[in-house]
């Protein structure tokens, strides 16, 4: 494979295994504000995405101003997942929007959503996410998409239009057909992304080589999970992903996965994972640090 450009361009060999440790769906809840900012001050958390639309989306915003190295972005959203726990979208007359469900809330799964959704509809409410965070004072370094509801061939043109106008890195692999089904696209979708994505490099947008992350299906024995993942890394940039939270009776209420959750948080706030991380001799980088090479194109 040939060396990913961008490697140079932050300073790295196409040798080494650069890698963004990711927190997503920051704000989604107050557990997981908590554990952004333990990790990120610990050392092993490089990144992460607020989730605007969210009840405790001013909290995650306030982040950036009481740690202004703070490397948060834009988790773009179309759906809301859980049972009791929802949220809307944040513009629009929802009696009338094809964006929510009959409960008059995002639905509850990528597939409806990209039935129903209008695709202006869809850019009008990520844009008006993107403003909103942008008009909460955070210094946005990166756009990603909220269990791939975005990756249909619907929204995603909208989502390269933000992405341009508003020069954020997006969340793109190059990725082959197996990395891409993890992030919810199909073999139609596929072909078009990958097209798409030779496209954006061609035209100096940053893509990461690969995409993992650690389970939310299994708690156990993460640790060990994630030190062999980080030693199977390969040279090159990678986003690594996590859903760090910590542990409260919100969080239970909210989801059943909460257990992986936790255990996500309490393996990046381990001794033994950061001493790991040193011994194979990752790179780790933010995605501001990305997008700041990007823009100096």
């Amino acid at each position: 494979m040939t060396p990913n450009p961008f490697l140079a361009k932050l300073g790295f060999s196409a040798n080494d295994r650069v890698v963004v440790t990711h927190a997503d769906d920051v704000g989604m809840c107050h557990a997981t504000i908590q554990a952004y900012e333990n990790l990120f001050n610990f050392g092993t958390l490089t990144s992460g995405a607020v989730m605007v639309p969210c009840p405790w989306f001013p909290a995650a915003a306030d982040l950036q101003r009481h740690i202004p190295s703070a490397d948060l972005g834009v988790h773009l959203v179309l759906t809301s997942e859980w049972q009791f726990y929802r949220w809307r979208p944040i513009t629009g007359r929802l009696t009338e929007s094809t964006l929510v469900d009959s409960e008059g809330y995002f639905p509850r799964t990528d597939a409806e959503v990209q039935e129903k959704g209008d695709p202006d509809e869809a850019l009008v409410e990520l844009e008006a996410q993107i403003q909103r965070a942008l008009a909460f004072g955070l210094d946005l370094t990166h756009a990603d998409m909220h269990m791939g509801a975005v990756a249909h061939p619907k929204f995603i043109a909208g989502y390269i239009q933000l992405i341009s106008k508003y020069k954020l890195p997006p969340l793109i692999p190059h990725g082959d057909r197996e990395t891409y089904a993890t992030f919810g696209v199909d073999e139609d979708t596929f072909e078009m992304v990958k097209a798409m994505t030779d496209y954006l490099e061609s035209q100096g947008v940053p893509m990461q080589d690969f995409a993992t992350g650690l389970p939310l299906d299994d708690p156990r024995d993460q640790l060990n999970v994630a030190k062999r993942m980080v030693s199977e890394l390969k040279p090159g940039i990678t986003h690594f992903l996590l859903h760090p939270s910590v542990d409260t009776p919100e969080l239970r209420a909210i989801t059943p996965d909460w257990p992986c959750r936790v255990e996500n948080y309490k393996v990046f706030l381990s001794d033994e994972f950061k001493k790991h991380l040193e011994k194979e001799d990752i790179k780790l980088v933010g995605y501001r640090a990305i997008r700041d090479a990007m823009r100096n194109v």
